[in-house]
């Protein structure tokens, strides 16, 4: 009885220590099941957040390229969600450490995104400044344009101002004459007759003229080509005008007339030829006669 007592209770031991071997045999399982979970959950979330760190940093890439203005402050952020990457690639990535670059990986984020609205913000208003300086500019080359009118008509009115208030020598005619020895003088259109030339001719009324005296100088060419008078010379540009007499004539915008003589002798038959020059040595007026 006693022996089977004891193998009773042997048996009954060995039943309870197979049982517990059992149970940890099955606890172990269960552990190194929930490690491998672990793990693999933990290389998943490395891997999760190593790529969203790529992602920001080419975001970055992109708005340091398009902005300037931001873009020390860009290429800053960028070096710590850079720096971030790294740490995480060589991490183990145990649970203490992936939760310290979750929240430094959330910090950056925040960060990037007050960025990326400030960035939007300027952009926007560069397109508000760029459109207002496009309307001033359209503003400005307007007024240009309207100056440049301005100019070109201003130019125009004083040209035609100048132009007005020149003088304008009339009714030019040449005489000549043969004076008696009583003074009396008879036209003739003899050659050989004549010993005057008389010259005549009329300054315009002009109300736009400047008053004052004018000085005109009168040419006479007769038919070998000879100038007849004072035979004195004067510059004009690059050249030199010659001229029979000068006469000076004041002018108060009302009609002059002058009168003016050429004494002379053997008079050449032909054609002669008579210019007026004004102070600048343009011609103002000309005519020809003959004498037989």
């Amino acid at each position: 009885m006693e022996n089977k007592s004891n193998n009773s209770g042997l048996k009954a031991a060995i039943v309870v220590l197979a049982l517990l071997l059992l149970g940890s045999i099955g606890y172990i399982y269960k552990l190194t099941t929930d490690n491998k979970e672990t793990v693999n959950t933990l290389t998943t979330e490395k891997e999760t957040l190593a790529e969203e760190l790529k992602a920001k940093i080419a975001e970055y890439d992109v708005m340091i390229a398009d902005n300037t203005a931001l873009k020390d402050e860009l290429q800053a952020e960028q070096a710590k969600m850079v720096e971030l990457l790294e740490q995480v690639e060589k991490s183990k990535g145990d649970v203490a450490a992936m939760a310290k670059y979750k929240a430094s990986y959330l910090k950056l984020k925040g960060e990037m995104d007050n960025l990326v609205a400030e960035n939007k913000l300027l952009k926007e208003e560069n397109v508000t400044l760029t459109s207002s300086l496009d309307s001033t500019k359209v503003v400005l080359d307007d007024a240009k344009k309207f100056n440049d009118t301005l100019l070109v008509q201003n130019e125009g009115l004083t040209k035609t101002v100048e132009k007005g208030s020149k003088l304008a020598v009339l009714n030019l005619k040449v005489l000549a004459v043969k004076e008696r020895s009583s003074g009396k003088q008879i036209e003739t259109d003899k050659a050989g007759r004549a010993d005057k030339l008389k010259v005549s001719f009329l300054i315009a009324e002009n109300q736009i003229a400047k008053t004052g005296n004018r000085e005109y100088y009168v040419q006479i060419i007769d038919s070998k080509n000879n100038i007849l008078g004072e035979k004195k010379t004067i510059p004009a540009g690059d050249k030199t005008l010659t001229y029979s007499f000068i006469t000076t004539v004041k002018y108060e915008n009302k009609t002059v007339q002058v009168n003016e003589e050429v004494a002379g002798k053997d008079f050449a038959a032909g054609t002669y030829f008579v210019n007026v020059f004004d102070k600048n040595s343009e011609l103002v007026s000309k005519t020809s006669f003959n004498l037989r």
